[in-house]
């Protein structure tokens, strides 16, 4: 480190009345720091400059880990949507259920009022049609005092609570269920757009020309991308589901998305399919057990191909070695060899 010239010793107290020798050891530290923070030559230290190379390294594997997050955020995304269809049902199922529980409780009024007007009311009926019909129905005593007509009635209302309360237990569940789902989508939400947004940065410190020269095979035309033809589909549904993928390339990739017109991998496989009449799971690793799992060397058009350990990725293969899928943010749906990415597995549903 340069050596620096000494300041000069204050009479009173030193440095802000701290005392000399302190003072000159917190003033040591001090330059020390720095000289430290802008470099021996004392200028800043400069974030070493990547080469468009290592940009393209990082931001590959900033997309990866962004769609393993994305496929987590769209399996909770589909538990999600389950319970809340669940919960609509139970809703539905428990208002009916009360709508006749109320039409029950209004016959029982009526037998009340028969014996109200034939001298008094059952004491079991009064609590029946009280604030606490529970307390009445759990009451031993009721089936002796009632009548048979009366006795099936209450059995009836009895019945009737009971269902509506393990409605709402069961809606509870799923509401807790749910509740669980949506914390889970913003923690993959949040993972997402970090790595997406870091993956921009890096790009943007390259020039036009070098971004231009990284993307150049990721956003070849959509005519050049459909020469492969590849082999034929060996049934009309797998034909189909070819048929329908091939209209979309060009679409931009947009993470949890499933058409008509943008996807994600995962959102590309599923629609490709549901077109030809074949519901698939929305996710990867749900997707590659949705069929009869095949080898690479069995691989026909219209099977669906699995890439890296995780299952984070998936294509429709279309022969020749050649696959339709939804890249990443930086290309659209487009044509890719196999090789382009670690291949995990194949899976025939068609």
């Amino acid at each position: 480190m340069a050596a620096h010239r000494k300041p000069r010793r204050r009479s009173a107290g030193g440095i802000g009345g701290i005392g000399g020798s302190t003072a000159r050891t917190a003033w040591t530290i001090a330059l020390a720091g720095a000289a430290t923070a802008t470099g021996f030559d004392g200028t800043a230290q400069a974030e070493p400059q990547l080469t468009p190379a290592q940009v393209k390294a990082k931001v590959d594997k900033l997309y990866q880990e962004a769609e393993v997050a994305t496929e987590k955020y769209n399996g909770a995304k589909e538990e999600a949507d389950t319970a809340e269809r669940r919960i609509r049902t139970l809703q539905d199922e428990a208002a009916r259920k009360t709508d006749k529980l109320n039409s029950a409780r209004d016959a029982l009024g009526s037998m009340a009022a028969a014996q109200y007007r034939d001298g008094g009311v059952d004491p079991a009926l009064r609590l029946a049609l009280s604030e606490d019909p529970d307390r009445y129905l759990d009451g031993a005593e009721f089936a002796e005092r009632a009548g048979n007509r009366q006795a099936s009635s209450v059995a009836s209302v009895r019945r009737q609570l009971r269902e509506i309360e393990q409605l709402r237990g069961a809606a509870h569940v799923e509401l807790t269920s749910l509740k669980s789902r949506q914390a889970e989508l913003k923690r993959h939400t949040k993972t997402i757009t970090g790595k997406l947004d870091t993956a921009r940065t890096l790009l943007s410190r390259l020039t036009a020309e070098e971004q231009a020269r990284l993307t150049d095979r990721a956003t070849r035309s959509s005519a050049d991308a459909r020469v492969p033809l590849g082999a034929q589909a060996p049934n009309s549904r797998a034909a189909a589901a070819i048929s329908y993928a091939r209209t979309k390339i060009g679409s931009p990739y947009v993470w949890g998305a499933t058409g008509p017109d943008a996807f994600d991998c995962s959102g590309l496989t599923q629609a490709a399919y549901r077109s030809a009449g074949i519901s698939l799971p929305r996710t990867t690793y749900s997707q590659i057990d949705a069929g009869r799992r095949v080898s690479r060397s069995e691989l026909l058009p219209g099977d669906l191909v699995f890439f890296y350990s995780g299952i984070s990725h998936v294509g429709l293969y279309i022969g020749d070695g050649q696959m339709i899928h939804a890249p990443n943010p930086s290309a659209p749906v487009r044509v890719a060899p196999l090789d382009e990415m670690p291949f995990a597995g194949a899976t025939r549903v068609a």
